[in-house]
């Protein structure tokens, strides 16, 4: 027996309270005293409240010490919830469930509990909570074992496990692959014997390659100052062939392995750890120790080779966030260049009185949510309008819905404004998200508003409320955050007379009413106009410096344009194409016949139009048909210039046959 151990005063464990109550268990020097429920404990304590492997109490450097073994509810001394290993002092208590156990160099000295302890007391109230269903309180701790003091490890794998752990809580730190790779020397060179290391890094390469990637020197650090020298190909051949991290010795006397570098720097030992990911290599760790005392062992290999691991995986996440981000930030480039040109095919060209009312009155209107009702003729560009409205406002940043309500069916409208679900009616194969929800947090502007017919009204005015509404043959509540701007050229004043539209929902769009006078009462716009679409088209076909003659402007200007903005778009267009030369002249404007070329000609017409009794249905027959007879058989020409649909006009088109062969009948 040592003079320490000599030196050294009985110990015991006596049971305060608890169902072993008066218990004592004598703790022997060199032997570690455990304690749980487990009947395999040497203080096997019958206590639900205990885990199996509860705490075990051992004697380290002459002192006894507590040690948690990671228990449900936690072990106690004095009171206080331990965390790593506690040094106890004689009297203290040890508390674990519902058992109380007192240290001391004296049992007999142990006073009994008169009444209740109130340790016991606290945990009879822990008891009560988890009666009463309460979540059951496990191990509590603010660090890991792993972030305490290397002493306290007594074995290698421990330590290494610590410093592992440390080195990769830095390495999370990182935000670029070279400070990735600055860390990772850093914990090595700290690490193992090595007074010389270094990150080489490859360009990624094809997944299945077998191609060795050249490697290139990112980061290198030295205790000694000492310059790099790369290892031998042989070497780092065979770390990277094979997949393996490597551990070599006497470099001087192996004829292979030795290079003149590494005779240079008097390698005793180094080590090659690959950086592999499951498709590639990513490059190699090199470690050099060049003292002869302090080589590097086979420990060592295997920490390098777990940093380098855990180095590919974190290299591979920051080379993919800066793909990512370059990704993005290509993507916010185009996104605002979509933007910018959006913001200049929107933008509302003229520099008239009644276009400059227009530009304030948007200005006032934008920064609110109000809804706006867009008033004018077809093609004044009342969506123009509306896009305008959403691009100033603060709703800018999300998205921007269109829907013309004349160009579907009562069913088929309400599927596009508020979606239906999978199997509501024949063809639902999917679920499909409306207008509506497309339009969250954005705009949706409703175009020929007029023509709903009163059921989608009656939806379409509970939306507008702020009232949730449910997708077609569903039964969820769906809520909106959507601004609404509506147009119509339609006179809604009298379809609310005659029953066509409710009364309510025409009082709710027109909290704000916007008028967009026709081309033909701002004909100062005209020219500028003219020249904006002709500058676009000249663009969009790499046709440059082609320009309109006075003449051809004048032309245009004394046009009535019955198809407004739309038309004049379409005619610039037309006579770009069908022009060779750098101008384009009177001639070269094809205009339609609706439009009064000229106000004097139209005073000096001294044709008078005998009166027909015929229906407007009769009127409107003739009309298409002599604008398609103008447009040589073009339907979509015909429809822009009629100002409706394309499917309209072929709606019309089937009836007018339909009719003409029952008249043959």
């Amino acid at each position: 027996m040592t003079p320490c151990e000599v030196a050294t005063p009985e110990a015991y464990l006596v049971v305060k309270t608890g169902p072993m109550e008066g218990r004592r268990f004598k703790l022997t020097a060199g032997q570690i005293t455990t304690i749980g429920r487990a009947p395999t404990n040497r203080v096997a304590v019958p206590d639900e409240v205990c885990s199996r492997n509860h705490c075990e109490v051992f004697q380290s450097g002459g002192r006894w010490l507590v040690r948690d073994l990671d228990s449900r509810n936690g072990t106690r001394v004095q009171g206080q919830y331990i965390d790593g290993d506690c040094v106890l002092q004689p009297g203290q208590t040890i508390q674990l469930g519902s058992t109380v156990l007192c240290f001391t160099n004296d049992p007999d000295a142990v006073e009994e509990p008169a009444g209740r302890d109130p340790l016991e007391a606290d945990t009879a109230s822990e008891m009560a909570v988890m009666d009463g269903h309460q979540p059951e309180i496990l191990h509590r701790t603010r660090q890991t074992r792993y972030q305490s003091a290397e002493a306290h490890i007594r074995d290698r794998l421990g330590r290494d496990l610590a410093r592992l752990y440390r080195l990769a809580n830095n390495m999370a730190t990182a935000t670029r692959v070279n400070e990735l790779a600055d860390i990772v020397l850093d914990g090595l060179l700290a690490s193992t014997p090595a007074d010389i290391g270094a990150v080489l890094l490859a360009p990624p390469t094809k997944s299945g390659s077998s191609a060795l990637p050249p490697l290139e020197l990112v980061v290198f650090k030295s205790r000694t100052e000492m310059p790099y020298q790369r290892v031998s190909d042989s070497l780092s051949r065979l770390a990277l062939t094979g997949r393996d991290a490597i551990l070599a010795r006497d470099l001087q006397t192996d004829s292979e392995l030795k290079t003149e570098s590494v005779s240079d720097i008097c390698a005793q030992s180094v080590i090659c750890a690959p950086l592999r990911s499951p498709e590639h290599l990513l490059g190699l760790i090199h470690l050099y120790s060049t003292d002869p005392d302090r080589p590097l062992e086979p420990e060592d290999l295997e920490f390098t080779l777990a940093v380098a691991d855990q180095f590919a995986a974190a290299c591979e996440n920051l080379q993919q966030r800066e793909r990512l981000a370059q990704g993005l930030a290509r993507v916010e480039t185009e996104n605002q260049t979509l933007r910018e040109q959006l913001r200049v095919e929107t933008e509302l060209v003229g520099d008239s009185e009644a276009m400059q009312r227009l530009r304030d009155k948007i200005g006032r209107i934008a920064p609110t949510d109000a809804t706006v009702l867009i008033r004018g003729e077809s093609g004044v560009g009342k969506e123009l309008v509306a896009r305008a409205i959403h691009l100033n406002s603060m709703r800018k940043g999300g998205p921007f819905v269109t829907m013309n309500c004349a160009a579907l069916s009562e069913s088929l409208l309400e599927s596009e404004l508020f979606g239906h679900e999978r199997g509501s009616f024949t063809g639902a194969v999917n679920r499909k998200i409306g207008k509506f929800e497309q339009a969250h947090q954005g705009t949706i502007f409703l175009d020929e508003v007029g023509e709903m017919t009163p059921a989608i009204q009656a939806k379409f005015l509970r939306v507008l409320e702020g009232h949730p509404f449910e997708r077609v043959g569903g039964g969820t509540q769906v809520e909106v955050d959507v601004r609404v701007v509506a147009a119509t050229n339609r006179a809604l004043e009298s379809a609310v007379e005659a029953g066509e539209f409710r009364k309510d929902l025409y009082f709710r769009l027109q909290v704000v009413e916007l008028e967009v006078q026709p081309l033909r009462e701002r004909r100062s716009d005209i020219p500028i106009l003219a020249e904006f679409f002709l500058d676009r088209f000249c663009q969009r076909l790499g046709r440059p410096n082609v320009s309109f003659t006075p003449a051809a402007l004048e032309a245009l200007k004394r046009y009535d344009w019955p198809g407004n903005v739309r038309e004049l778009q379409n005619t610039v267009e037309r006579a770009l194409i069908l022009t060779h030369g750098p101008k384009i002249g009177p001639t070269d404007i094809q205009l339609s016949a609706l439009g009064t070329a000229s106000e004097e000609s139209a005073a000096n017409e001294q044709t008078v139009e005998v009166f027909r009794p015929v229906s407007l249905e009769f009127i409107e027959r003739e009309h298409i048909l002599a604008m398609l007879d103008w447009t040589g058989g073009n339907k979509s020409q015909a429809a822009q210039l009629l100002g409706i649909e394309r499917s309209t006009l072929d709606r019309k088109l089937k009836r007018y046959e339909f009719e003409r062969k029952r008249g043959d009948g």
